[in-house]
């Protein structure tokens, strides 16, 4: 993780980054899909909210997916990722961009009692929109990738709101970080510090046998979460037998796995077309495990 002049330096350059990611979203040219719901309510507070995103056709119910946007745990808005809930909903799937609640409103582990509830509102309403909650996948970039990795690792999350955790078929982390004791910057001391178990709130402590698949990827170019967290994570997972797929992506910064989803930047890395192989294979199919 960054050092704290690193991560002062960072959250100016997030504050501009995602001030911009609103120009972005409005301009940037969108892959063809349905918008089915804006704003659709999956608890009670104003953050607990999503839209829903789907193919043109669909013949048979879709695979569904979850999809939690970066931001430091402190910024971040659905509207403004809207262009990848259709990138995905023209690969295929039923997809849903969930907002959480943000520090300093809130911290550790809130933001993953929300996303546990949205992935509960997928399971629910997801064959409303022709989707199909058996063929559930989460994906995240950033701390959304934290999110998403979490909600697959460490099964409580899921299970207090009453879904079983084997529903996820197979998670998506893009320049996630999962091992970033100690905590070493304001961000983090701020969202993570006042936890009793430090160690508890690190993906890499939830490694186990029966994870979901996960595809994790990153850039050799991230100096905001470093590649090593995908190592270190892909390489727990494969010693526990996991199926893993890991990619790190040559010239990619922090910010460019995610808009290497976008149609303006795909042709950055082929970061769409990997992911969406990975995760189709893994909910038309039965759990793989590996051992290489």
């Amino acid at each position: 993780m960054p050092t704290e002049p690193r991560l002062a330096a960072l959250k100016s350059d997030l504050q501009a980054t995602f001030s911009a990611l609103g120009l972005f979203s409005a301009l940037a040219p969108r892959d063809p899909a349905r918008k089915l719901g804006t704003a659709r309510a999956y608890g009670p507070l104003s953050r607990q909210k999503l839209d829903v995103y789907a193919p043109r056709r669909m013949a048979k119910p879709a695979p569904v997916a979850v999809f939690f946007y970066g931001g430091s745990w402190e910024s971040g808005r659905r509207q403004d990722y809207g262009w990848v809930g259709q990138a995905l909903a023209a690969r295929g799937f039923l997809t849903l961009v969930a907002d959480y609640r943000l520090h300093p409103h809130v911290a550790y582990p809130d933001f993953l009692h929300d996303a546990a509830l949205a992935v509960k509102w997928a399971v629910s309403h997801a064959s409303d929109h022709g989707g199909d909650p058996h063929r559930l996948v989460l994906i995240g970039h950033s701390a959304g990738a934290y999110n998403a990795v979490m909600l697959g690792l460490d099964p409580q999350y899921l299970k207090a709101v009453g879904v079983d955790a084997h529903r996820i078929r197979a998670v998506a982390g893009l320049s996630g970080p999962y091992d970033f004791l100690p905590l070493d910057g304001p961000i983090t001391r701020q969202t993570f510090g006042h936890a009793p178990d430090l160690p508890a709130t690190q993906p890499m402590t939830h490694v186990r046998p029966d994870a979901p698949p996960a595809f994790l990827a990153t850039g050799d170019k991230d100096n905001t979460v470093r590649p090593r967290n995908t190592r270190r994570l892909a390489k727990a997972l494969r010693e526990a037998g996991v199926l893993v797929e890991e990619k790190h992506y040559e010239g990619v910064d922090h910010a460019g796995t995610v808009l290497a989803l976008s149609r303006l930047m795909r042709r950055k890395a082929p970061l769409l077309d990997d992911m969406v192989s990975f995760l189709l294979d893994r909910v038309n199919t039965n759990r793989e495990r590996s051992t290489s």
